[in-house]
């Protein structure tokens, strides 16, 4: 099932030429369009199926510093503030709330993890504090649990994603962006290393300068063009409740983790689990994940599913002139995981009794597409003049949005971003340096 998404309007007419195409209309390329179109630049946003209809509209919603790995938190301090200024500017509610994360965990190595992280929080000012077992089971009372300790991100929030994505690209096209959907792109024309147009299924683009935020078809479109781009990625489930009884905005355990909807429901799925599919773009990268693998094998279940045959990771092959296979899936959209979803039932309505009575209204799958770093990408493409890359968010692009879109909106008009942009550079994935494997 789709989750509920808001749904916007496409622009009538493509336009022939624009200063930027960017490429996804999830939350990166949203956002990327809102600064670039806000600053002046004509800037047409091309989406496959409907903006904000993939991992953008699935996650959690949180919006985060907390337990960051060191290269994103810059990053992360910069989306918070761009968060608040975002709604500001838009006039309207993205469900973007400061009310803390709240965690708390049985298992005595992830409580040691959480402990060793304060030291990084403390370079960076996270306002972050750990709780005592004792604080933990006040602030999470579970049943049948006792939680050691957690940890409370005190300035950490949350967003809301059914809304997000398409109400900043509307904020964008206010600005002048123009917006196509059910709208692919099929690849690129480059001469002499130099990109000039993108080409669509409804036309061409003159363009010099493209950012691709594809997401999980991000690799599959750089392969397109011989840019190799290492992208694996992970299967989630997740489900959104009715609306029922408050027991917190977000809060995560070591058994599920919960965010609250502007509805009064409940966004609700396992915590630290996911399934990975064998598919041959995994086995291309397998030596690039072998590291981030083996770090997390516990959490990972391995399966060969229907991802190996179509999808963005099966082996694709299309040429500018005909039709792609972002034509022939116009949205992400894989089946829940039937036990994962009882069994995130099973757990929600054990651990806490007022939500015994909880109903689910809607349940998705949905793919997380990761770099071997667990780190984002976000850079010029050095073999293509005017081609750059945001994507392989890792699970973090919700949060992270607005501020990786900043940074990858300022390389594309060759302003200095707001922060350092190197432990984005594409080129650590390809020039044989070691995988630094970092927070998930």
């Amino acid at each position: 099932m789709t989750p509920t998404l808001k749904k916007i309007a496409s622009n009538e007419t493509l336009p022939s030429q624009a200063d930027v195409v960017v490429i996804g209309g999830g939350i990166i390329g949203a956002c990327a369009s809102y600064f670039l179109a806000k600053q002046g630049y004509s800037v047409a946003l091309i989406e496959k199926g409907l903006v904000g209809a993939e991992q953008s509209s699935r996650n959690w919603g949180w919006c985060r510093q907390q337990n960051r790995d060191a290269r994103e938190l810059p990053t992360s301090g910069l989306a918070m503030r761009l968060w608040d200024e975002m709604t500001e500017d838009l006039g309207q509610d993205l469900g973007f709330r400061r009310c803390g994360l709240r965690y708390a965990t049985d298992d005595p190595q992830q409580l040691a993890e959480w402990d060793s992280w304060r030291d990084v929080a403390k370079q960076f000012n996270v306002n972050t504090r750990m709780l005592s077992a004792k604080e933990a089971n006040e602030m999470i009372p579970a049943n049948g649990r006792t939680w050691l300790g957690g940890v409370h991100s005190i300035d950490d929030g949350k967003g809301e994603p059914a809304i997000a994505a398409p109400m900043i690209a509307e904020g964008a096209r206010r600005y002048g962006a123009t917006i196509h959907q059910q709208c692919a792109a099929r690849g690129m024309e480059i001469t002499n290393g130099k990109v000039e147009a993108v080409i669509t299924e409804k036309g061409t683009i003159r363009t010099q300068r493209v950012l691709c935020a594809a997401g999980a078809w991000a690799s599959t479109f750089c392969s397109h063009h011989g840019i190799r781009f290492p992208q694996a990625s992970v299967r989630q489930t997740a489900f959104r409740s009715k609306p029922i009884e408050n027991i917190g905005e977000a809060i995560y355990t070591s058994g599920v983790a919960l965010t609250r909807r502007l509805d009064g429901s409940y966004t609700v799925a396992l915590s630290g689990t996911a399934l990975l599919e064998f598919t041959p773009q995994g086995i291309r990268f397998a030596k690039e994940f072998m590291p981030m693998f083996m770090k997390r094998i516990k959490a990972v279940q391995v399966n060969l599913g229907s991802s190996f045959f179509k999808g963005p990771e099966a082996i694709n092959r299309w040429k500018n002139t005909g039709p792609s296979p972002m034509e022939a899936m116009r949205i992400l959209n894989p089946d829940p995981h039937g036990k994962n979803i009882k069994q995130t039932l099973h757990a929600v309505r054990t651990l806490f009794p007022a939500l015994k009575d909880i109903e689910i209204a809607e349940s998705w799958g949905s793919y997380v597409d990761c770099t071997p770093d667990a780190v984002p990408v976000m850079s010029a493409v050095d073999d293509v003049e005017g081609f750059y890359l945001a994507a392989g968010c890792s699970g973090h692009g919700f949060g992270l949005g607005p501020g990786l879109a900043k940074v990858a909106a300022d390389l594309v008009v060759n302003n200095t971003p707001l922060i350092d942009a190197t432990p984005f550079n594409l080129s650590r994935l390809n020039d044989g340096s070691k995988i630094e494997v970092g927070a998930i």
